[in-house]
């Protein structure tokens, strides 16, 4: 039987998917031609612009921060995919390979939730929203240290854990905002 926790994962998830699912047949993968460091920008650039908007408390561009985090999921899993993929690789792949790599990385993803919900007791559902976002930026800071340092760490995760992380927080964040269906 699913927790309340699984169900509503699926149904953030499965909004993502369809919106990433659609631009997939809308514009191919486009998406195959960035260069990690400019999809931890683009990353980045939601994940400002979800703070700013926190902080200031009002938009001058009439989408709230529900796109963004959306943005940040879909952006996470074009780099994990972009992480399996080589330049031997096609730019344009074909929709059933897109879907079927997509799946492959949001399942790897919630699985590392649900381990990590277990051993923290689901301390995100006590966490504001807020803090949610400084710890999307901070692993995003983190996977450009770690992308300067061309991939070397000492001890720490590689840029994998730190985008499977910022799909997860961005997936409590849109819970917490009242997305899922659950």
């Amino acid at each position: 039987m699913q927790t309340n926790t699984d169900t509503q994962y699926d149904s953030v998830i499965n909004n993502c998917k369809q919106l990433f699912f659609k631009k997939a047949k809308d514009y191919g993968t486009a998406w195959r031609i960035l260069r990690s460091e400019s999809i931890t920008d683009q990353i980045f650039i939601k994940a400002q612009r979800i703070r700013t908007l926190e902080e200031k408390k009002v938009s001058k561009v009439d989408e709230g921060v529900i796109p963004e985090y959306i943005g940040i999921i879909n952006y996470c899993i074009i780099a994990l995919i972009q992480l399996e993929l080589t330049e031997n690789d096609p730019i344009e792949l074909p929709f059933a390979d897109v879907e079927r790599l997509y799946n492959a990385k949001i399942n790897e993803t919630k699985a590392l939730m649900e381990n990590k919900n277990h051993d923290y007791g689901e301390a995100w559902r006590d966490m504001r929203i807020s803090s949610l976002t400084d710890l999307i930026l901070m692993k995003i800071f983190r996977v450009k240290q770690i992308e300067d340092n061309k991939g070397l760490t000492i001890v720490s995760e590689g840029v994998e854990a730190n985008y499977q992380d910022m799909i997860n927080y961005s997936v409590f964040a849109l819970i917490r905002l009242g997305i899922a269906d659950a």
